[in-house]
């Protein structure tokens, strides 16, 4: 109840306008039932990104599932348009920094997990002969191209420079990348 709440919050407000104080009122606890059960904000909004991460997830999976054969251009298209449709929640994810010494529960990094493997296994499939450990490592750099197309079209940098196909810009880069490791 606490995370669900937390995460209508967290797309209302966005990163810098969440309060576990807020979610607490929502929810008709106090702040301090909320830590008690989350030990800080931090592990709270990790908590409830989690739950942006398993959305996202699901969001890839199904468009990639449904694409006609260009399954590249569907990930690469969800992935904006997720970001897109959620954009706060989508910003939060990225706004929210772990502490220092602070290390992430073993089930919320599966959950981020999940979401590259949706990309690891794209990108495998388009090069079968290349090891596990290079696609692994291709996707991440993919996975960090797209991340900051999508971002300058999100905060409006793009706009700015006029660019108007921001998604075909990344794929475009995706696709080149895709045939220099072939």
């Amino acid at each position: 109840m606490i995370v669900a709440e937390g995460h209508r919050l967290l797309a209302e407000t966005g990163f810098a306008g969440f309060s576990a104080r807020e979610v607490a009122r929502r929810v008709g606890y106090s702040v301090g039932t909320v830590y008690n059960l989350f030990d800080s904000l931090d592990h709270l909004l990790t908590a409830i990104n989690g739950r942006t991460f398993e959305l996202w997830t699901d969001y890839l999976r199904a468009r990639v599932e449904r694409s006609r054969g260009d399954r590249i251009h569907a990930l690469v298209q969800a992935y904006f348009d997720f970001a897109r449709e959620h954009p706060k929640l989508w910003m939060a994810i990225y706004d929210h920094r772990l502490p220092e010494g602070m290390t992430m529960a073993d089930e919320d990094m599966q959950k981020r997990r999940a979401l590259t493997q949706i990309v690891f296994d794209e990108i495998a499939r388009e090069l079968p002969a290349r090891s596990e450990t290079d696609v692994e490592h291709l996707a991440r750099s993919l996975i960090a191209t797209v991340h900051g197309h999508c971002t300058y079209e999100l905060n409006g940098s793009f706009a700015l420079m006029g660019e108007k196909d921001p998604v075909g810009l990344a794929l475009g880069r995706v696709r080149e990348a895709i045939a220099a490791a072939r």
